[in-house]
């Protein structure tokens, strides 16, 4: 018999068996549970609210700098954070590191309990009236109570949450319900971000609901945007309608944003709908200073022992020199405070006590320093 063939089949069989003996491994890996995966640096908290009946998952991130106990946060109240918590909290944490949004807290609400129906109860709790094809909806009403007199307390006492400062969030009955609680506890938020919401909800009701409030009210004083996809047929036109009653009351203190997303549909648009949202709501003033102002602030400074930069004016604002004939402009927010776009960047300038300016201290995501004016 050939030795070599048979040297060549057992290598075959040894190769055979290895092969099996990995899928095995692999087959038995695979059916073994993995360990789950959790959101790091967040919190699961559990409410009952005597209110609905009902238990609620709260996901809880704290931002940045919470650490620090002198200061308080504004908080972004997010619903459906069954599906939209994970997506939220990335792009949050995107904008953040931009400088488009302050540190802030996010409470996303879900529902709680042994395997909840997620479709069945937020049909519920984010629809605000009855309709008969879901027999279920209109529990709106005790679900925006439970935010307003249970939830916000609760989270107002366990965490440093700045008073007044809150944000709404929703997205398709979840934008229905935004909507639904910007007409009737408008106070209880000063910022409504929201995408795709159900607006032809028994027969078009937020129309009514918006009628209601004009009639008592001649101000609207909160930031609120609404994005719709520019593929979920009549929801760009369904905007505009909408978007034209609004701006047809003249609401004092209603600062208003929409965008339709082209190519998207209804449940991508949250991506690019919450990041423009969070954008707008957010947004820094862009102040138009005196020239006797912006005046004093030029000159060099040094920023870093090898370092220089030299702060110019262009057109009315200020405008940073900075070395490989880098052009950075600053856009003011207050007479000495001032920040640039798409960065985590703040200048803030620093007089002596003759009001000499003396400096600029700049803060950026990895710190803060101090540069001193040369000239």
């Amino acid at each position: 018999m050939n030795t070599n063939l048979i040297r060549r089949s057992s290598s075959l069989i040894f190769l055979f068996l290895a092969f099996l003996t990995s899928g095995l491994t692999l087959a038995q890996t695979v059916r073994s549970s993995p360990p789950q995966v959790e959101i790091l640096g967040t919190q699961l908290l559990h409410v009952t609210s005597a209110i609905v009946g009902q238990d609620y998952d709260l996901y809880v991130n704290l931002p940045r700098g919470y650490q620090d106990t002198t200061k308080t946060f504004p908080v972004i109240f997010l619903v459906d954070a069954q599906w939209d918590f994970p997506l939220t909290q990335a792009i949050f944490g995107e904008q953040y590191y931009d400088g488009f949004v302050p540190a802030a807290i996010m409470v996303g609400i879900t529902w709680g309990g042994v395997n909840p129906n997620y479709d069945s109860l937020r049909a519920r709790d984010l629809t605000p009236t009855n309709v008969k094809q879901m027999p279920q909806s209109g529990g709106g009403p005790k679900f925006l109570k439970f935010i307003k007199d249970e939830l916000i307390p609760y989270v107002e006492s366990k965490y440093r949450a700045t008073k007044n400062r809150r944000t709404l969030m929703g997205s398709s009955f979840g934008g229905l319900f935004t909507l639904y609680a910007l007409f009737h506890e408008t106070g209880s938020f000063d910022r409504y971000v929201l995408t795709s919401p159900s607006l032809g909800w028994d027969n078009e009701i937020l129309y009514t609901y918006e009628k209601e409030y004009a009639a008592k009210n001649t101000q609207l004083p909160v930031k609120l945007f609404i994005g719709v996809g520019g593929l979920e047929g009549g929801g760009a036109a369904e905007l505009q309608k909408f978007v034209a009653q609004l701006k047809s009351r003249n609401y004092k203190g209603l600062e208003l944003e929409t965008k339709v997303i082209e190519g998207i549909g209804h449940s991508g648009s949250k991506a690019e709908g919450y990041t423009r949202g969070l954008q707008a709501v957010f947004a820094r003033p862009t102040l138009t200073l005196l020239e006797r102002i912006l005046d004093q602030y030029l000159g060099k400074y040094q920023v870093a022992p090898q370092f220089t930069v030299e702060i110019t004016k262009a057109n009315g604002s200020l405008l940073v020199l900075a070395p490989g004939d880098t052009k950075i402009p600053l856009f003011a927010e207050s007479d000495s405070n001032f920040y640039v776009k798409g960065m985590y960047l703040f200048v803030r300038f620093k007089k002596n006590e003759a009001g000499k300016v003396i400096g600029f201290e700049v803060e950026q995501f990895n710190g803060t320093q101090f540069a001193q004016k040369l000239n």
